[in-house]
């Protein structure tokens, strides 16, 4: 262990004629350094350290000295050197604006790894993983829906943080903009490996980790979807950030189906064509029908009829062809294809927050708990 211990202050000159009695430290003019000598028992003062400092150091030291002499010795176990300690303030405001951290922490980086700017930058890194895993826990149902194309192939993906204010803020979406161009890239709906691509020196998580560290939220990417790539036609459509639709056709062209596009986000339907909803939901809902229609005491033929026809009903209000096309509401969406010389092939529709259960403070319950002392 060493101590940095300080008691009187003399010029080197005036050394000869100084009493050991206690810690010294003495200080050269020019080149500025720090000489301790140390008094062991009744021998000789021995050297002990010589490290290069600052004025304003010394004036600290000096400072220090002059408030406890002589009725004490300030000392400080296991400390860093003073030159360390002080950092100088263009390193700290490089190292904030190359990492985003605080300034604190930019400050104690350097200390801890000696001004070194890329250690520190490692060190900040590390500490921002900590803080990132402390704050996965957390419910994300904030964020936006970003959308990127990259031969043929397009992708919705829905980037989640905690608050609308964050999910506003330029750092968070040009995060959301470039998970969306990788993921164009890989193609798929597997968020790990869309998040493990390589971007500007560091993969998608590494910066996901870095960016929680900056911003002091849990930022997740949730989902994406991915069409496209096999020749169809794929028109895409984002709704204030925070509803993201991708129609894709064989045939018409990418105007028609971003037009349609529009038209899911403001309609939402369950299923494409009625031939995709499962035969097992059909059958469900016709069993409900035939139930409501029982006790009308009709005759089985005219009950079947009743029941064909509401069902009828049900998939032309949850599957999209057989929707009446918002923009005209004079045809449906399937007749709009087929005026156009298109077929549906499919749609994805994502929606920020959707199926995520958001935690709502209770204000006033909270109050009463702190005045009962619970």
């Amino acid at each position: 262990r060493k101590y940095v211990l300080a008691k009187h202050i003399r010029q080197v000159g005036t050394a000869p004629a100084m009493s050991f009695h206690s810690p010294l430290v003495l200080v050269a003019s020019s080149p500025t350094q720090v000489v301790t000598y140390h008094r062991r028992t009744d021998k000789r003062p021995f050297f002990r350290r010589t490290m290069k400092t600052s004025p304003l150091a010394l004036v600290l030291l000096a400072a220090s000295a002059s408030a406890f002499a002589p009725a004490s010795v300030s000392f400080v176990r296991n400390a860093p050197s003073t030159a360390l300690s002080m950092v100088a303030v263009a390193d700290i405001k490089a190292l904030r604006e190359a990492t985003g951290a605080g300034m604190m922490d930019c400050k104690k980086a350097l200390i801890e790894n000696d001004g070194d700017a890329e250690a520190a930058q490692d060190w900040l890194r590390e500490k921002g993983l900590a803080q990132a895993d402390k704050k996965a826990s957390r419910i994300a149902a904030e964020g936006r829906i970003a959308v990127a194309s990259v031969d043929g192939k397009s992708v919705l993906v829905e980037v989640n943080c905690e608050t609308d204010f964050v999910a506003k803020d330029d750092s968070f979406l040009g995060f959301a903009e470039a998970v969306a161009k990788a993921a164009a890239g890989v193609g798929g709906n597997d968020v790990l490996k869309a998040m493990s691509e390589t971007v500007d020196g560091s993969t998608l998580e590494e910066t996901r980790q870095a960016l929680v560290a900056k911003i002091g939220e849990n930022i997740q990417v949730r989902r994406m979807e991915t069409r496209g790539g096999d020749g169809s036609v794929v028109g895409t459509y984002v709704h204030m950030n925070r509803i993201g639709v991708m129609v894709e056709l064989e045939g018409g062209s990418e105007e028609l189906a971003t037009d349609v596009a529009m038209h899911v986000a403001a309609m939402n339907p369950e299923y494409a064509t009625a031939d995709d909803v499962p035969a097992e939901d059909l059958e469900k809902e016709r069993a409900i029908l035939s139930a409501q229609v029982a006790e009308s005491g009709k005759p089985p033929e005219i009950i079947e009829k009743m029941v064909e026809g509401r069902l009828r009903k049900y998939l032309e209000e949850i599957c999209l062809v057989s929707q009446t096309y918002v923009k005209t509401n004079d045809k449906t969406v399937g007749k709009l294809l087929e005026e156009n010389g298109a077929t549906m092939k499919g749609f994805s529709r994502v929606a920020v927050g959707e199926g995520i259960e958001k935690k709502e403070d209770n204000f006033a319950e909270e109050v009463a708990k702190m005045a009962g002392g619970k």
